[in-house]
């Protein structure tokens, strides 16, 4: 007789599952029952009020592993009423937006008390999320069964269940059905098309899909620098002098492209509801750790780190780390160069066809090594960033940012500066710029896309096969999808995915004059990026809890500064070229002033292109508008 899932069966408890949690196989029983309790409790008992169930029976439990797995859900009323305390903000019937309540339902819009739709499912799931963090020690000292593990009032016991490793993970359930028709409508069918930006929000959350409109919007924008380029590059290949006019619509274009994409992103984060929702108060890291006291601020007991070791750990400690990694970055450079030089002047003595081959070798070799340091730098920057004891998530990553950035910038494009302003060899830096890039994408789409997708591949069918054998005794299909996804890798967030855009971005907007290819290489890689990361978020990762955004946070800060950086640079390149020093062939000072003057004047672009109407978002947007390109840029 065959016996079906607990989390299937139609009695009382059962309900749909939205939450996995997994427990440590070791975890006392009186711990489980405790928790079980915490989580199940009225909200005035100090519990979340969900609804939890181990995914297998008794029976099961003796029939099957992994028995530490639970699954949460909620009632309907319990999500509507998260969804209040959270301050989700919904479209009312009169098209305004407002913080939904729960006494006032049936003013918002697609509201019934027969409609399960109301909510995403990322947004259950992010309720979900916030209920369990927030269920805090009440009078317990410690967690039952586990003496060393402390408690005072206040504290969030999900984070201490984690740092205590009874709790290993908990992670947001795959919808089957929904996913798939995701899947058809965004990457299955290689068509060139506009990505379901709402749909993508309404599955993986605000911040997820601000990371793929950004990725659409910055690839759309890279197709004009890439049409001109083109021609540009094959008319004008040999004379490596003439990028003025390339250089100055790199002027125009790194300017404005970030100036319309922040108008397009607050038309779409209106439209969710995030660009007006309040933000929610942010609780401790669960890393931070300190002396125990009194928070003055919310009177909460919690632990306490005087701000002054903080920052004599980033000026004394972190602060030259990252320096002496600088002064290594650039000592491997100039190995770079030195390896460039002896492959030139055996060229020159042979001039052989496998020489001249040979000429390429040192670059692909600095590229590759480029970005093995910019991995291992990746590690050693969170764990300085961690040390330093950072009280919120968003400082720790303001931090971590910063320090990746800054060695990441010069890492990559050090060399090309120095090819450019010091050597002043257009031809090697071209070669350089186009190594660079090409083998920097190569190595990204291996490393994030194709190694992931086969282990996760290779881990799909053992599973498989260890279920088909247990299909005699059991239905074992939400049992097959739960254990599969808790050996899916975790998602980290959009971090890797903004820093790669960001030195794309870079490569493309400083030196893309002197190889107009740059944007054409980058648009190919865009495209293909789009589908390998969708692929990933659907088929690879586990499943991410959504985040409410309303912008791309401090990656539209890292943007616009890269943004002035290129305009400098690029009226350097064009103050540096022989048409414009040919113009003034008396005075360096007058040339250096007009180089100045434009640089200042491409700060404020807002009084050009008056009447040129531009689209704030892509069209398949929902309510786009199509504004003067004066306004987008004063907006």
């Amino acid at each position: 007789m065959k016996v079906t899932l607990s989390a299937l069966d139609t009695c009382e408890s059962s309900f749909t599952p939205l939450v996995v949690l997994e427990l440590a196989q070791d975890v006392k029983e009186e711990t489980k029952e405790w928790l079980k309790n915490r989580i199940i409790s009225k909200k005035e008992d100090g519990g979340a009020q969900l609804l939890f169930r181990p995914l297998l029976n008794k029976y099961e439990k003796e029939t099957l592993e992994n028995q530490n797995l639970y699954l949460v859900g909620a009632s309907k009323i319990t999500l509507l009423l998260g969804a209040e305390a959270m301050g989700l903000v919904k479209e009312c019937n009169d098209n305004t937006m407002r913080a939904f309540t729960y006494g006032t339902r049936y003013n918002f819009k697609d509201f019934d008390d027969d409609n399960d739709d109301f909510l995403t499912m990322a947004e259950c799931q992010f309720i979900i999320k916030h209920e369990l963090e927030n269920l805090r020690a009440r009078d317990e000292k410690m967690i039952p069964g586990y003496p060393q593990a402390k408690l005072y009032p206040g504290k969030s016991l999900l984070r201490r269940l984690l740092t205590s490793g009874i709790v290993i993970q908990v992670f947001p359930l795959h919808d089957n059905e929904a996913l798939k028709k995701l899947e058809d409508t965004w990457y299955t069918r290689f068509t060139l098309k506009y990505q379901p930006i709402d749909h993508i929000r309404g599955y993986f959350g605000e911040t997820i899909a601000l990371y793929f409109g950004f990725l659409e919007y910055f690839t759309v924008a890279l197709i004009p620098m890439a049409v001109i380029g083109l021609p540009y590059y094959l008319f004008v290949w040999e004379d490596y002098d003439k990028y003025v006019i390339f250089a100055s619509f790199n002027l125009i274009w790194s300017t404005v492209i970030l100036e319309v994409w922040k108008r397009g992103c607050a038309n779409m984060t209106y439209r969710w509801g995030t660009l007006v929702m309040k933000r929610q108060f942010e609780e401790p890291r669960p890393g931070f750790h300190g002396v125990l006291g009194i928070n003055p601020v919310t009177g909460r007991k919690e632990p306490l780190y005087p701000s002054y070791k903080r920052q004599l750990r980033i000026y004394l400690v972190s602060l030259p780390f990252v320096c002496l990694c600088l002064y290594f970055s650039l000592y491997v450079m100039m190995i770079y160069f030195d390896m460039e030089a002896w492959a030139l002047s055996l060229h020159e003595k042979s001039g052989s066809e496998w020489t001249s081959v040979l000429l390429y070798v040192p670059s692909i070799i600095y590229a590759i090594v480029i970005e093995i340091m910019n991995r291992l730098y990746r590690y050693a920057a969170e764990f300085l960033t961690s040390w330093e004891n950072h009280r919120l998530e968003s400082a720790y990553q303001n931090h971590l940012i910063l320090k990746v950035l800054v060695f990441n910038f010069l890492n990559c494009f050090a060399s090309l500066f120095y090819i450019a302003f010091v050597l002043r060899d257009m031809k090697l830096l071209r070669q350089s710029l186009a190594t660079l890039l090409i083998t920097s994408q190569i190595l990204n789409q291996i490393m994030e896309s194709l190694l992931p997708y086969w282990l996760q591949r290779k881990h799909h069918v053992q599973v498989k096969r260890k279920v088909q054998a247990l299909k005699a005794d059991i239905d074992a299909t939400l049992y097959e999808q739960v254990v599969l996804e808790k050996e899916m890798g975790t998602y980290l967030g959009t971090f890797d995915d903004y820093l790669e855009l960001f030195l794309q971005f870079g490569y493309v907007s400083l030196f893309s004059c002197v190889y107009p290819l740059a944007a054409a290489f980058a648009v190919l890689n865009n495209f293909t990026e789009v589908n390998s990361d969708a692929l990933k978020m659907c088929r690879v990762l586990k499943r991410p809890f959504s985040e409410p955004s309303a912008n791309i946070g401090v990656w539209q800060l890292a943007f616009e500064t890269m943004s002035v950086i290129s305009v400098v640079t690029n009226c350097a390149l064009i103050g540096m070229s022989p048409q414009v020093n040919a113009l003034f062939p008396e005075s360096k000072l007058d040339l250096v002033l007009i180089v100045v003057a434009v640089e200042m004047h491409e700060r404020d672009f807002g009084i050009l292109h008056e009447n040129v109407f531009i689209p704030a978002f892509p069209p398949h947007v929902e309510g786009t508008v199509f504004l003067p390109a004066a306004l987008l840029l004063r907006g």
